[in-house]
């Protein structure tokens, strides 16, 4: 199938990829445009993967105030150039990041932060909430493991759903901004600040 000039520059405009990519996205979805998109994010997140040996020691703080003043955050978000720190892609993505955690209130930003002594914590209550409504004894692991499974979606920023948009995690919003500047973007802490709550 011909792919057209126009296509690539839609494709381009959309993701930012370069334009040998978006040809070749184009090409392997048959100028399916969404399925070229999800094509160019699976490739970025296998780039992305590819990266994660890499430093991280640029970037930006940004901080966000809700209206009324009474929540705000602030979040250090880092990449691997000054030249990316300073691009609007960056900067919306640290933008989005602080609002995501002033309305969802992380206490983690990814699994692995989770501490085990908190982890077995929880797993000992799903464990306990299974057995209490008489599940049978070979599911209670799998009932539990599956409730903790949401309690890192809804505790770790990394893995909670987008604000903005339910298809996707904050992960995926990385991921993306990744695939477009080609550098290693990471969280490297954040705080969340409540009028009156104690620290």
């Amino acid at each position: 199938m011909e792919i057209t000039s126009d296509q690539v520059k839609t494709l381009r405009d959309k993701t930012g990829a370069g334009m040998m990519d978006c040809k070749k996205a184009l090409a392997e979805s048959n100028g399916d445009l969404e399925k070229a998109i999800d094509f160019l994010r699976k490739k970025g997140a296998a780039t992305a993967e590819k990266r994660a040996d890499r430093a991280t020691n640029q970037g930006i703080i940004e901080a966000y105030i809700h209206a009324g003043g009474r929540i705000g955050t602030m979040v250090e978000l880092n990449c691997e150039t000054d030249f990316v720190a300073k691009t609007d892609d960056f900067k919306l993505l640290a933008r989005e990041i602080a609002m995501q955690i002033a309305a969802m209130n992380p206490l983690y930003i990814t699994r692995e932060d989770v501490p085990k002594d908190v982890m077995d914590h929880e797993l000992e209550i799903y464990r306990t909430q299974a057995l209490n409504e008489k599940k049978p004894e070979q599911v209670v692991n799998r009932i539990a493991e599956g409730k903790l499974e949401k309690y890192y979606q809804e505790f770790c920023l990394a893995e909670q759903i987008y604000i903005k948009d339910s298809g996707k995690t904050i992960k995926d919003l990385i991921l993306e901004i990744m695939a477009k500047t080609g550098e290693k973007i990471t969280i490297r802490r954040f705080k969340r600040f409540h009028l009156g709550e104690n620290s």
